[in-house]
Protein backbone atom coordinates (compact mmCIF):
# COMPACT_ATOMS: atom_id res chain seq x y z
CA UNK A 1 0.00 0.00 0.00
CA UNK A 2 0.98 3.21 -0.90
CA UNK A 3 0.15 7.03 -0.20
CA UNK A 4 -0.54 8.72 -3.70
CA UNK A 5 -1.26 12.60 -3.33
CA UNK A 6 -3.59 13.70 -6.28
CA UNK A 7 -3.29 17.53 -6.74
CA UNK A 8 -5.69 19.69 -8.16
CA UNK A 9 -4.35 21.74 -11.24
CA UNK A 10 -5.47 25.19 -10.50
CA UNK A 11 -8.03 26.27 -12.90
CA UNK A 12 -7.50 28.72 -16.13
CA UNK A 13 -10.41 31.40 -14.30
CA UNK A 14 -8.71 31.46 -11.23
CA UNK A 15 -9.61 34.48 -9.57
CA UNK A 16 -10.57 36.58 -5.87
CA UNK A 17 -14.17 37.08 -5.86
CA UNK A 18 -14.56 36.23 -2.06
CA UNK A 19 -17.45 33.81 -2.58
CA UNK A 20 -16.63 31.99 0.54
CA UNK A 21 -18.18 32.91 3.68
CA UNK A 22 -16.24 31.72 6.31
CA UNK A 23 -12.64 31.79 4.72
CA UNK A 24 -11.27 34.25 5.98
CA UNK A 25 -8.34 34.36 3.50
CA UNK A 26 -10.97 34.66 0.74
CA UNK A 27 -13.29 37.05 1.80
CA UNK A 28 -9.85 39.63 2.62
CA UNK A 29 -8.28 39.45 -0.74
CA UNK A 30 -11.68 39.83 -2.92
CA UNK A 31 -11.84 41.78 -5.81
CA UNK A 32 -7.76 41.50 -6.37
CA UNK A 33 -6.40 40.78 -9.77
CA UNK A 34 -5.05 37.09 -10.18
CA UNK A 35 -2.69 35.55 -12.12
CA UNK A 36 -4.00 31.90 -13.10
CA UNK A 37 -0.53 30.87 -14.68
CA UNK A 38 1.54 31.81 -12.00
CA UNK A 39 -0.50 30.42 -9.32
CA UNK A 40 -1.52 26.86 -11.32
CA UNK A 41 3.01 26.78 -12.03
CA UNK A 42 3.11 27.24 -7.76
CA UNK A 43 0.58 24.33 -7.69
CA UNK A 44 2.99 22.43 -10.28
CA UNK A 45 6.37 23.35 -8.30
CA UNK A 46 4.62 21.92 -5.19
CA UNK A 47 3.86 18.59 -6.81
CA UNK A 48 7.39 18.23 -8.09
CA UNK A 49 8.68 19.04 -4.60
CA UNK A 50 6.71 16.29 -2.97
CA UNK A 51 7.42 13.64 -5.70
CA UNK A 52 11.14 14.60 -4.91
CA UNK A 53 10.69 13.60 -1.21
CA UNK A 54 9.52 10.37 -2.95
CA UNK A 55 6.28 10.48 -2.42
CA UNK A 56 3.43 9.43 -4.96
CA UNK A 57 2.10 11.90 -7.01
CA UNK A 58 -0.76 12.36 -9.26
CA UNK A 59 -2.90 15.13 -10.80
CA UNK A 60 -6.70 15.89 -10.92
CA UNK A 61 -8.14 18.33 -13.63
CA UNK A 62 -9.53 21.69 -13.28
CA UNK A 63 -13.36 22.28 -13.85
CA UNK A 64 -14.75 23.93 -17.44
CA UNK A 65 -15.71 27.46 -16.08
CA UNK A 66 -17.59 29.59 -16.33
CA UNK A 67 -20.06 26.96 -16.22
CA UNK A 68 -22.62 27.54 -18.90
CA UNK A 69 -24.86 24.81 -17.48
CA UNK A 70 -25.19 26.62 -14.55
CA UNK A 71 -25.74 29.49 -16.14
CA UNK A 72 -28.68 28.30 -18.42
CA UNK A 73 -30.53 26.83 -15.59
CA UNK A 74 -30.63 30.05 -14.12
CA UNK A 75 -32.19 30.94 -17.06
CA UNK A 76 -29.61 32.90 -19.02
CA UNK A 77 -30.32 31.73 -22.88
CA UNK A 78 -29.03 31.73 -26.33
CA UNK A 79 -25.29 30.85 -27.58
CA UNK A 80 -22.40 30.80 -25.26
CA UNK A 81 -21.46 34.66 -26.23
CA UNK A 82 -24.88 35.68 -25.36
CA UNK A 83 -25.32 33.70 -22.23
CA UNK A 84 -22.00 35.00 -21.01
CA UNK A 85 -22.93 38.58 -22.00
CA UNK A 86 -26.19 38.55 -20.28
CA UNK A 87 -24.76 36.84 -17.10
CA UNK A 88 -21.68 39.78 -16.84
CA UNK A 89 -24.55 42.52 -17.23
CA UNK A 90 -27.26 41.07 -15.22
CA UNK A 91 -28.47 43.38 -12.38
CA UNK A 92 -30.74 41.86 -9.81
CA UNK A 93 -32.21 43.99 -7.38
CA UNK A 94 -29.79 44.19 -4.66
CA UNK A 95 -27.19 45.55 -7.34
CA UNK A 96 -25.39 41.91 -7.38
CA UNK A 97 -24.30 43.06 -10.68
CA UNK A 98 -22.33 40.19 -12.14
CA UNK A 99 -22.30 38.19 -8.69
CA UNK A 100 -23.71 34.69 -10.72
CA UNK A 101 -21.08 35.18 -13.04
CA UNK A 102 -18.36 34.99 -10.48
CA UNK A 103 -19.81 31.56 -8.86
CA UNK A 104 -20.21 30.19 -11.94
CA UNK A 105 -16.67 30.66 -13.21
CA UNK A 106 -15.19 29.54 -9.58
CA UNK A 107 -11.64 27.51 -9.97
CA UNK A 108 -12.09 26.57 -6.34
CA UNK A 109 -11.97 22.51 -7.64
CA UNK A 110 -8.01 23.37 -6.97
CA UNK A 111 -8.89 21.99 -3.25
CA UNK A 112 -8.80 18.40 -4.16
CA UNK A 113 -8.84 17.96 -0.81
CA UNK A 114 -12.81 18.74 -1.25
CA UNK A 115 -13.12 16.20 -4.19
CA UNK A 116 -13.94 13.19 -2.50
CA UNK A 117 -13.13 11.41 0.64
CA UNK A 118 -11.67 7.81 0.51
CA UNK A 119 -11.01 5.04 2.01
CA UNK A 120 -8.47 2.37 1.19
CA UNK A 121 -8.93 -1.26 0.40
CA UNK A 122 -7.71 -2.35 3.35
CA UNK A 123 -10.19 -0.97 5.16
CA UNK A 124 -13.20 -1.73 3.58
CA UNK A 125 -15.77 -4.96 3.66
CA UNK A 126 -15.40 -5.46 0.24
CA UNK A 127 -11.50 -5.20 -0.57
CA UNK A 128 -11.91 -2.64 -2.76
CA UNK A 129 -11.08 1.64 -2.84
CA UNK A 130 -13.90 3.17 -2.03
CA UNK A 131 -14.35 6.90 -3.43
CA UNK A 132 -17.46 9.21 -2.59
CA UNK A 133 -17.45 12.74 -4.61
CA UNK A 134 -18.59 15.47 -2.11
CA UNK A 135 -21.80 17.48 -2.98
CA UNK A 136 -20.47 20.95 -0.83
CA UNK A 137 -23.47 21.95 -0.89
CA UNK A 138 -22.83 24.72 1.95
CA UNK A 139 -21.55 26.96 -0.87
CA UNK A 140 -23.16 27.44 -4.37
CA UNK A 141 -20.35 27.63 -6.51
CA UNK A 142 -18.70 24.74 -5.17
CA UNK A 143 -22.41 22.39 -5.47
CA UNK A 144 -21.34 22.93 -9.08
CA UNK A 145 -18.51 20.76 -9.02
CA UNK A 146 -19.90 17.61 -7.90
CA UNK A 147 -21.01 16.27 -11.53
CA UNK A 148 -17.91 16.66 -12.98
CA UNK A 149 -15.58 15.23 -10.02
CA UNK A 150 -17.44 12.03 -10.23
CA UNK A 151 -17.38 11.90 -14.21
CA UNK A 152 -13.34 12.47 -13.79
CA UNK A 153 -13.04 9.53 -10.50
CA UNK A 154 -15.14 7.67 -12.60
CA UNK A 155 -12.87 7.82 -15.73
CA UNK A 156 -9.45 7.67 -13.66
CA UNK A 157 -10.52 4.92 -11.38
CA UNK A 158 -12.55 2.68 -13.63
CA UNK A 159 -12.02 -0.88 -12.91
CA UNK A 160 -14.76 -2.26 -11.15
CA UNK A 161 -13.04 -4.82 -9.42
CA UNK A 162 -10.63 -2.58 -7.72
CA UNK A 163 -12.86 0.43 -7.31
CA UNK A 164 -16.47 2.34 -6.36
CA UNK A 165 -16.93 5.31 -7.24
CA UNK A 166 -20.07 6.42 -5.47
CA UNK A 167 -22.37 9.10 -6.13
CA UNK A 168 -22.23 12.17 -4.38
CA UNK A 169 -24.79 12.32 -0.90
CA UNK A 170 -28.09 14.15 -2.04
CA UNK A 171 -27.68 17.69 -2.12
CA UNK A 172 -29.65 19.79 0.60
CA UNK A 173 -28.33 21.65 3.97
CA UNK A 174 -28.76 18.05 5.79
CA UNK A 175 -26.38 16.62 3.76
CA UNK A 176 -23.65 18.75 3.18
CA UNK A 177 -20.11 16.86 2.52
CA UNK A 178 -17.28 19.21 2.36
CA UNK A 179 -14.87 15.75 0.96
CA UNK A 180 -11.77 14.93 3.14
CA UNK A 181 -10.81 18.83 4.58
CA UNK A 182 -13.00 16.96 6.86
CA UNK A 183 -11.94 13.55 7.34
CA UNK A 184 -8.31 12.45 8.81
CA UNK A 185 -7.69 8.16 8.43
CA UNK A 186 -4.78 7.39 11.43
CA UNK A 187 -3.13 3.90 11.95
CA UNK A 188 -0.19 2.11 13.55
CA UNK A 189 2.16 -0.47 12.55
CA UNK A 190 0.39 -2.66 16.06
CA UNK A 191 -3.14 -1.68 15.59
CA UNK A 192 -5.62 -3.85 14.90
CA UNK A 193 -7.00 -1.19 12.19
CA UNK A 194 -6.85 2.09 11.03
CA UNK A 195 -9.21 4.83 12.24
CA UNK A 196 -11.15 6.90 10.06
CA UNK A 197 -12.16 10.48 11.72
CA UNK A 198 -15.42 11.75 10.41
CA UNK A 199 -15.85 15.15 11.80
CA UNK A 200 -18.64 17.52 11.41
CA UNK A 201 -19.76 21.21 12.59
CA UNK A 202 -23.80 20.37 13.01
CA UNK A 203 -26.42 17.97 13.10
CA UNK A 204 -29.25 18.22 10.74
CA UNK A 205 -31.75 16.77 12.36
CA UNK A 206 -31.69 17.85 16.65
CA UNK A 207 -34.86 17.25 17.75
CA UNK A 208 -36.11 17.07 21.06
CA UNK A 209 -34.35 14.18 22.21
CA UNK A 210 -31.16 14.95 20.66
CA UNK A 211 -27.88 16.35 23.03
CA UNK A 212 -27.89 20.26 23.09
CA UNK A 213 -24.83 20.65 20.66
CA UNK A 214 -23.44 24.03 20.43
CA UNK A 215 -22.83 26.12 17.46
CA UNK A 216 -20.55 28.69 15.77
CA UNK A 217 -22.31 31.73 15.70
CA UNK A 218 -20.28 34.04 13.44
CA UNK A 219 -19.69 31.50 10.30
CA UNK A 220 -21.48 28.48 9.41
CA UNK A 221 -20.92 25.21 9.70
CA UNK A 222 -20.56 22.93 6.64
CA UNK A 223 -20.54 19.43 7.52
CA UNK A 224 -23.40 17.51 8.89
CA UNK A 225 -23.13 14.89 11.77
CA UNK A 226 -25.78 12.74 9.10
CA UNK A 227 -23.29 13.47 6.38
CA UNK A 228 -20.32 11.84 7.88
CA UNK A 229 -21.94 8.84 9.34
CA UNK A 230 -23.35 7.88 5.59
CA UNK A 231 -20.33 8.51 4.26
CA UNK A 232 -19.00 6.10 6.57
CA UNK A 233 -21.44 3.66 5.63
CA UNK A 234 -20.74 3.98 2.34
CA UNK A 235 -17.12 3.81 2.44
CA UNK A 236 -17.99 0.46 4.01
CA UNK A 237 -15.64 1.43 7.14
CA UNK A 238 -16.16 -0.92 9.89
CA UNK A 239 -18.23 0.54 12.79
CA UNK A 240 -15.11 0.28 14.92
CA UNK A 241 -13.33 2.10 13.03
CA UNK A 242 -15.20 5.44 12.63
CA UNK A 243 -14.98 7.97 15.15
CA UNK A 244 -17.43 11.21 14.65
CA UNK A 245 -15.53 14.16 16.36
CA UNK A 246 -17.64 17.73 16.12
CA UNK A 247 -15.89 20.38 15.00
CA UNK A 248 -15.16 22.97 17.99
CA UNK A 249 -17.73 25.69 17.07
CA UNK A 250 -14.58 28.33 18.46
CA UNK A 251 -12.62 27.02 15.96
CA UNK A 252 -15.16 27.71 13.16
CA UNK A 253 -15.67 31.03 14.36
CA UNK A 254 -12.09 31.66 13.83
CA UNK A 255 -12.07 30.56 10.40
CA UNK A 256 -11.63 27.08 10.11
CA UNK A 257 -14.10 26.39 7.74
CA UNK A 258 -12.89 22.96 7.65
CA UNK A 259 -10.92 20.24 9.93
CA UNK A 260 -8.19 20.51 7.84
CA UNK A 261 -7.67 24.23 8.72
CA UNK A 262 -6.80 23.35 12.01
CA UNK A 263 -6.00 19.51 11.95
CA UNK A 264 -3.92 17.33 9.89
CA UNK A 265 -3.00 13.63 10.37
CA UNK A 266 -1.50 10.77 9.13
CA UNK A 267 -0.20 7.30 10.26
CA UNK A 268 0.56 7.60 13.47
CA UNK A 269 0.84 11.50 14.08
CA UNK A 270 -1.85 14.08 14.59
CA UNK A 271 -1.65 17.53 14.94
CA UNK A 272 -4.33 19.54 16.20
CA UNK A 273 -5.14 22.77 17.53
CA UNK A 274 -6.51 23.53 21.26
CA UNK A 275 -9.99 24.41 18.89
CA UNK A 276 -9.54 22.27 16.43
CA UNK A 277 -12.39 19.54 18.07
CA UNK A 278 -14.97 20.36 20.33
CA UNK A 279 -13.65 17.67 22.96
CA UNK A 280 -10.04 17.10 22.33
CA UNK A 281 -9.14 15.10 25.19
CA UNK A 282 -11.57 13.17 25.06
CA UNK A 283 -11.11 12.19 21.75
CA UNK A 284 -7.36 11.46 21.75
CA UNK A 285 -7.90 9.28 24.49
CA UNK A 286 -9.81 7.28 22.34
CA UNK A 287 -7.30 7.41 19.28
CA UNK A 288 -4.61 6.17 22.02
CA UNK A 289 -6.97 3.34 22.96
CA UNK A 290 -7.22 1.94 19.59
CA UNK A 291 -4.12 2.81 18.11
CA UNK A 292 -1.99 2.18 21.27
CA UNK A 293 1.23 3.66 23.04
CA UNK A 294 2.73 4.52 19.06
CA UNK A 295 0.09 6.98 18.22
CA UNK A 296 1.75 10.35 18.46
CA UNK A 297 -0.50 13.22 19.21
CA UNK A 298 0.86 16.95 18.82
CA UNK A 299 -1.28 19.56 20.38
CA UNK A 300 -0.77 23.28 20.21
CA UNK A 301 -2.73 24.89 22.93
CA UNK A 302 -4.55 28.33 21.96
CA UNK A 303 -1.72 30.50 24.25
CA UNK A 304 1.36 28.94 21.89
CA UNK A 305 -0.58 29.47 18.67
CA UNK A 306 -3.69 31.45 18.57
CA UNK A 307 -6.16 30.28 16.13
CA UNK A 308 -5.94 34.03 14.30
CA UNK A 309 -2.53 33.14 13.60
CA UNK A 310 -3.44 29.26 12.65
CA UNK A 311 -6.31 30.52 10.36
CA UNK A 312 -3.43 33.04 8.68
CA UNK A 313 -0.52 31.09 9.07
CA UNK A 314 -1.70 27.42 7.37
CA UNK A 315 0.76 25.48 9.71
CA UNK A 316 -1.91 22.88 9.93
CA UNK A 317 -2.92 22.91 6.36
CA UNK A 318 -0.01 21.19 5.06
CA UNK A 319 1.10 18.03 4.26
CA UNK A 320 2.24 15.40 6.74
CA UNK A 321 4.33 12.98 4.88
CA UNK A 322 5.83 10.06 5.97
CA UNK A 323 8.59 8.78 4.47
CA UNK A 324 9.48 5.98 6.52
CA UNK A 325 7.92 4.56 9.57
CA UNK A 326 10.22 7.07 11.91
CA UNK A 327 10.47 9.84 9.38
CA UNK A 328 8.00 11.93 8.79
CA UNK A 329 8.18 15.68 7.08
CA UNK A 330 5.56 18.42 6.87
CA UNK A 331 5.31 20.71 3.52
CA UNK A 332 3.97 23.90 4.75
CA UNK A 333 3.08 27.03 3.52
CA UNK A 334 5.84 30.10 3.65
CA UNK A 335 3.57 31.72 5.37
CA UNK A 336 4.06 29.59 8.85
CA UNK A 337 7.46 30.71 8.28
CA UNK A 338 6.49 34.32 8.22
CA UNK A 339 4.37 34.02 11.34
CA UNK A 340 6.18 33.98 14.82
CA UNK A 341 3.79 31.41 16.19
CA UNK A 342 3.40 29.57 13.34
CA UNK A 343 7.12 29.01 12.98
CA UNK A 344 7.76 28.35 16.73
CA UNK A 345 5.07 25.90 17.07
CA UNK A 346 6.67 23.86 13.92
CA UNK A 347 10.61 24.84 15.94
CA UNK A 348 9.25 22.83 18.79
CA UNK A 349 7.49 20.02 17.02
CA UNK A 350 10.86 19.14 15.16
CA UNK A 351 13.12 19.61 18.30
CA UNK A 352 10.99 17.68 19.93
CA UNK A 353 12.31 13.35 20.31
CA UNK A 354 8.85 12.72 21.08
CA UNK A 355 7.57 12.67 17.98
CA UNK A 356 8.36 11.32 13.77
CA UNK A 357 8.17 14.79 12.44
CA UNK A 358 12.23 15.67 11.49
CA UNK A 359 11.61 18.40 9.11
CA UNK A 360 9.37 21.22 7.84
CA UNK A 361 9.64 22.74 4.62
CA UNK A 362 8.35 25.69 3.71
CA UNK A 363 6.64 26.39 -0.37
CA UNK A 364 5.68 29.90 -1.66
CA UNK A 365 1.97 29.12 -2.29
CA UNK A 366 0.75 32.70 -2.27
CA UNK A 367 -2.26 32.66 -5.16
CA UNK A 368 -3.87 29.23 -3.41
CA UNK A 369 -3.28 30.60 -0.20
CA UNK A 370 -4.83 34.49 -0.90
CA UNK A 371 -8.02 32.35 -1.62
CA UNK A 372 -8.11 30.68 1.53
CA UNK A 373 -6.49 27.18 0.58
CA UNK A 374 -2.57 25.65 1.39
CA UNK A 375 -0.79 23.08 0.83
CA UNK A 376 -3.21 20.27 2.35
CA UNK A 377 -6.32 21.98 0.50
CA UNK A 378 -4.19 21.37 -2.76
CA UNK A 379 -4.15 17.11 -2.27
CA UNK A 380 -6.85 14.34 -2.33
CA UNK A 381 -4.74 11.43 -0.50
CA UNK A 382 -5.69 8.20 -1.99
CA UNK A 383 -3.27 5.03 -0.70
CA UNK A 384 -3.55 2.19 -3.46
CA UNK A 385 -1.69 -1.30 -3.68
CA UNK A 386 0.52 -1.72 -6.58
CA UNK A 387 -2.60 -4.01 -8.58
CA UNK A 388 -4.45 -1.01 -8.39
CA UNK A 389 -2.42 1.12 -9.03
CA UNK A 390 -1.64 -0.74 -12.02
CA UNK A 391 -5.00 -0.95 -13.04
CA UNK A 392 -5.17 2.89 -13.59
CA UNK A 393 -4.90 3.58 -16.88
CA UNK A 394 -5.42 7.05 -16.96
CA UNK A 395 -2.25 9.37 -17.11
CA UNK A 396 -2.56 11.08 -13.93
CA UNK A 397 0.70 9.63 -12.20
CA UNK A 398 3.52 12.27 -11.91
CA UNK A 399 6.99 11.70 -13.52
CA UNK A 400 9.23 14.58 -14.87
CA UNK A 401 7.58 14.02 -18.94
CA UNK A 402 3.93 14.49 -17.38
CA UNK A 403 5.33 17.46 -15.46
CA UNK A 404 7.17 19.08 -18.31
CA UNK A 405 4.12 18.64 -20.49
CA UNK A 406 1.47 20.10 -17.70
CA UNK A 407 4.26 23.36 -17.02
CA UNK A 408 4.14 24.28 -21.01
CA UNK A 409 0.29 23.19 -21.05
CA UNK A 410 -0.11 26.06 -18.69
CA UNK A 411 2.52 28.32 -20.56
CA UNK A 412 0.66 27.81 -23.86
CA UNK A 413 -3.01 28.21 -22.21
CA UNK A 414 -3.10 30.39 -18.96
CA UNK A 415 -3.57 34.21 -18.67
CA UNK A 416 -1.06 35.76 -16.26
CA UNK A 417 -3.62 38.56 -15.36
CA UNK A 418 -7.49 38.54 -14.31
CA UNK A 419 -10.63 40.36 -12.55
CA UNK A 420 -13.60 39.80 -12.61
CA UNK A 421 -14.71 41.87 -15.23
CA UNK A 422 -12.72 39.47 -17.60
CA UNK A 423 -14.84 36.60 -16.91
CA UNK A 424 -17.22 38.39 -19.35
CA UNK A 425 -14.89 37.90 -22.31
CA UNK A 426 -16.02 35.13 -24.78
CA UNK A 427 -12.46 34.81 -25.56
CA UNK A 428 -11.46 33.11 -22.45
CA UNK A 429 -14.50 30.93 -22.59
CA UNK A 430 -12.79 29.49 -25.85
CA UNK A 431 -9.53 29.57 -24.26
CA UNK A 432 -10.12 27.72 -21.37
CA UNK A 433 -12.02 25.34 -23.73
CA UNK A 434 -9.18 24.57 -26.12
CA UNK A 435 -6.97 24.13 -22.70
CA UNK A 436 -8.96 21.56 -21.18
CA UNK A 437 -9.68 19.55 -24.33
CA UNK A 438 -6.39 19.53 -25.19
CA UNK A 439 -5.52 18.24 -21.29
CA UNK A 440 -8.43 15.47 -21.37
CA UNK A 441 -5.69 14.21 -24.42
CA UNK A 442 -2.83 14.54 -22.39
CA UNK A 443 -4.12 12.57 -19.18
CA UNK A 444 -6.25 9.73 -21.27
CA UNK A 445 -9.13 10.97 -19.55
CA UNK A 446 -11.92 10.57 -22.30
CA UNK A 447 -14.73 13.28 -22.31
CA UNK A 448 -15.46 14.24 -19.08
CA UNK A 449 -16.93 17.88 -19.12
CA UNK A 450 -20.08 18.90 -20.06
CA UNK A 451 -18.57 20.33 -23.49
CA UNK A 452 -17.56 17.46 -24.28
CA UNK A 453 -20.46 15.08 -23.23
CA UNK A 454 -22.84 17.10 -24.62
CA UNK A 455 -24.31 16.79 -28.33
Amino acid sequence: MREYNFDGLVGPTHNYAGLSVGNVASQSHAGQPANPRRAALQGLGKLRFVAGLGVGQAVLPPQDRPSLRALRQLGFSGSDEEVLAKAGGFLADGGAGDQLLRLCSSAAAMWAANAATVAPSSDTADGRLHLVPANLSAMFHRSLEAETTTRVLRSIFANAKHFVVHDALPAGGQFGDEGAANHTRLFTSTAREAVHLFAWGRRAFAGPGSPAISAPTMYPARQTYESSQALARLLAVKPSAAIFPQQHPLGIDAGAFHTDVLAVGSGRVLLLHELAFAEPCALLAKLQAQLGESFCPVFASESELPAAHAVAAYPFNSQLLILAEDNYCVVAPEESREDAYARRFFERVVADPGNPIQAVHYLRLSDSMQNGGGPACLRQRISMTDAERAAVTARVFADDGLSNELEAWVGKHYRDRLDANDLRDVKLHREVLTALDELTQILRLGAVYDFQTVT
